[in-house]
């Protein structure tokens, strides 16, 4: 009989075993399921992406206070760290599979629903709804990807990170020319329902591959990942790069404006910039899965970030092409953060946990973000200090993503700490 692996052993196994395919499962039935999680993650975005392009249309419509609209921007991130921190009690009493069906109904509803309320408070009240089901998908997609595609993580990865980037930016651009269109802002809000309708269809044919209760692993928890060192790193590398996503996404074409450059123009370099999130989906998680060490690409990051943000101070308006594709490739941080959830766990329950604590709580230190970075803009009247901002924001995403980047995994940190406690 061969000798147990030793811990040194076991957390340098560049090929996580703990995570093995669901048991008899056809090709058949993975290629549904390899469907289904594309289909999905066009839904995680639209409920807030579609918005955007139209929120003036909205607030004169409903006779929306600044308050309430400043309530609907903040809405998806409080329902991203609420619904994504309280995923995995909720995959644990369902399901993942049910769960998921359960999501992209309220995506659905919500969507539809909220297209048609005729008050304010309704509005906000359905927008959560289909906010909600967004949340849960976030985090229950890569559990799924790793418990069905336990060898095929990166390609996986790649096909629902591309279908989140797809679906992201097809709710930013199709929103305006659909209400232009039809002459209503709530067809144009609505139309993004058929996209759940879509996605909920192959997930109910998939449920029939839904694991017995008794066949499931025993479930982790957030607490237990916050227990350890590997998920607060996990934490706030989410949260660093979530940070810088939203003030770029929030601030990026009003600092160009302010610096003289059209209005116009400041929307092309916004949308160049989030566009730049599907070549980068489609590209990096296949090659992060191909190597056990993270931390080269968390440098590259980091290196396009400053050098994108240098540019932008120095000279904001010559060379801004090359500073927006840069920070687009420091963008790419986004993809990393959601591939780490597979590649530092080794069970679909592991990935399930660590998601929903890095994504609830990584969620709530993005949106404070744009707030600060508005903040320190006011305070100061220029641009310099919200930069200087960023900057330092980018140098803890550095910090905290050398340490989460490291070849080790989630289950062998609490399994050291479970040895510990009992010696």
């Amino acid at each position: 009989m061969s000798a147990a692996p030793t811990r040194k052993q076991t957390v340098q196994d560049p090929s996580p075993t703990g995570a093995d395919p669901a048991p008899g499962l056809p090709r058949g039935a993975l290629l549904l399921i390899g469907v289904a999680i594309a289909l999905a993650a066009l839904n995680l975005r639209t409920a807030i992406t579609s918005v955007g392009p139209v929120l003036d249309e909205v607030t004169q419509g409903l006779g929306m206070t600044a308050v309430g609209a400043g309530t609907l921007t903040t809405l998806p991130v409080l329902c991203f760290a609420l619904f994504g921190g309280l995923t995995p009690m909720l995959a644990r009493r369902l399901g993942s599979h049910h769960l998921l069906v359960y999501a992209l109904v309220a995506v659905t509803l919500g969507l539809t629903t909220r297209a048609l309320a005729p008050e304010p408070w309704l509005f906000l009240t359905l927008s959560a709804v289909a906010l909600s089901g967004g949340a849960i998908g976030n985090v229950i997609l890569p559990a799924l990807v790793k418990q069905h595609f336990p060898h095929r993580v990166g390609l996986m990865t790649t096909v629902y990170t591309t279908g989140l980037a797809v679906g992201t930016a097809i709710a930013a651009a199709a929103t305006v020319p659909v209400e232009q269109a039809t002459g209503e802002w709530r067809i144009a809000l609505g139309s993004y329902a058929l996209f759940g309708l879509a996605a909920a269809l192959p997930w109910l044919l998939a449920l029939r591959h839904e694991p017995a209760p008794g066949d499931a692993r025993e479930a982790l928890g957030v607490r237990q990942v916050l227990s350890t060192g590997i998920g607060w790193q996990g934490v706030l590398y989410f949260g660093t790069q979530s940070s810088i996503a939203y003030i770029m996404f929030g601030w990026y074409a009003q600092m160009l404006r302010d610096q003289g450059m059209d209005a116009q123009t400041a929307g092309v370099m916004l949308a160049y910039l989030t566009a730049l999130g599907i070549p980068m989906s489609l590209v990096l998680p296949s090659l992060v899965v191909r190597v056990r060490d993270q931390r080269p690409f968390v440098g590259l990051f980091v290196l396009a970030y400053v050098a994108g943000f240098t540019g932008l101070w120095i000279s904001p308006l010559s060379g801004t092409w090359v500073w927006t594709t840069l920070i687009g490739i420091g963008l790419g941080s986004f993809v990393l953060a959601l591939t780490i959830f597979a590649v530092r766990t080794r069970t679909a329950e592991g990935t399930a946990a660590m998601s929903a604590s890095s994504q609830s709580l990584g969620y709530l230190l993005g949106g404070a973000g744009p707030f600060l970075f508005g903040f320190l803009h006011e305070l100061t009247g220029g641009w310099h200090a919200p930069m200087a901002m960023a900057m330092g924001i980018v140098a803890l995403n550095l910090v905290m993503g050398m340490l989460v980047g490291q070849p080790r995994y989630l289950e062998d940190a609490l399994a050291a700490k479970a040895a510990e406690r009992a010696s």
